[in-house]
């Protein structure tokens, strides 16, 4: 197994998995945090316990990756997945490249990013039956380079993006076993497109509110101005997300309340960026719906908005 990205999700999934006895490796952007990792290994917070977890380490700028030698000269060793938890302003056209080589012996890849329009341009490098899109409602929270706290239990769910294929393959079975032995809740699923825009949806409202007005999850409906701030873009995103092929949204809103109460301490992703100076995921979560209703000819004029003070907030 193989992931790439150390973030919050990256150091959670990795060391969980490694936690189990199967052999992992986390890829860094950084030769630093990489090296921490391999001295320090991944802590893991949970509600109860502390863990200390030794994990295989390696960075995207380290020789092999910055090696033009033949496709695969240097790599680690071949995986049969390869995951990929970088937010989506990393994922620029050198990583895509990287990712290409490593899934050039044809390792399944597993995509875990927020907002939309990143598995358009991985499709353009990854095989349809390799290619493979994932959401996740695990809580974590990256506490420092090898620290992470696991913050609510969830459940990842994943599927083709684009293949037809209707057989659970061999990788597929793989996969759901080693997530079972790692003790994480897994689905596969045949409509990913639907649940990335449900997940969408729910991204949509809460991670530019929660920004804009630097409040947790649990306190956005709580003030009523905010709360008819929270209706209005929602009911703009789920309009253009139903006309673009979103289905069973009918209870949306009642369940964008309960995530906001059943998260009520959670920072958003995008307000823990905002806080740190980071560039964020708007342009592909609010961004991203205001491209869709471009193309379906309707107005969105909320999410715009959206888009543009999230990038006025990041200097």
């Amino acid at each position: 197994m193989m992931i790439v990205g150390a973030g919050s999700i990256g150091l959670m999934y990795a060391a969980r998995l490694a936690r189990a006895g199967i052999s992992t490796t986390l890829l860094t952007r950084t030769t630093a945090q990489a090296q921490a990792l391999r001295e320090q290994g991944i802590t893991l917070e949970e509600k109860d316990i502390t863990s200390r977890i030794s994990i295989k380490a390696a960075a995207l700028d380290e020789p092999f990756f910055t090696s033009t030698e033949s496709p695969n000269e240097g790599l680690p060793n071949q995986q049969d997945w390869i995951w990929l938890t970088v937010k989506q302003p990393h994922l620029d056209d050198k990583l895509l490249h990287h990712i290409a080589r490593l899934a050039a012996g044809g390792a399944s890849v597993l995509c875990l990013q927020n907002g939309i329009g990143h598995m358009e341009r991985l499709q353009a490098v990854i095989p349809p039956e390799n290619l493979y899109a994932a959401v996740s409602t695990e809580g974590a929270l990256r506490v420092n380079e090898t620290t992470v706290k696991h913050t609510g239990n969830g459940l990842l769910t994943f599927g083709y993006w684009s293949s037809q294929e209707k057989e659970v393959k061999k990788a597929q079975k793989m996969l759901l076993q080693t997530l079972s032995l790692a003790g994480i809740n897994r689905e596969l699923s045949n409509q990913m497109g639907n649940r990335v825009y449900h997940k969408l949806l729910i991204n949509a409202v809460i991670n530019p509110l929660t920004a804009i007005y630097g409040v947790r999850n649990g306190e956005l409906p709580l003030n009523p101005s905010r709360k008819r701030l929270m209706m209005a873009l929602h009911a703009e995103s789920e309009s253009v997300l139903r006309a673009a092929g979103m289905q069973d949204s009918e209870n949306s809103w009642e369940r964008l309340l309960t995530i906001c109460i059943q998260t009520a301490g959670n920072e958003s992703s995008m307000l823990r960026d905002v806080s740190a100076g980071r560039s964020t995921e708007v342009e592909w979560i609010n961004g991203g719906i205001s491209a869709l209703a471009k193309r379906l000819n309707k107005p969105s004029p909320l999410n715009d908005a959206m888009t543009i003070l999230i990038k006025s907030l990041v200097i």
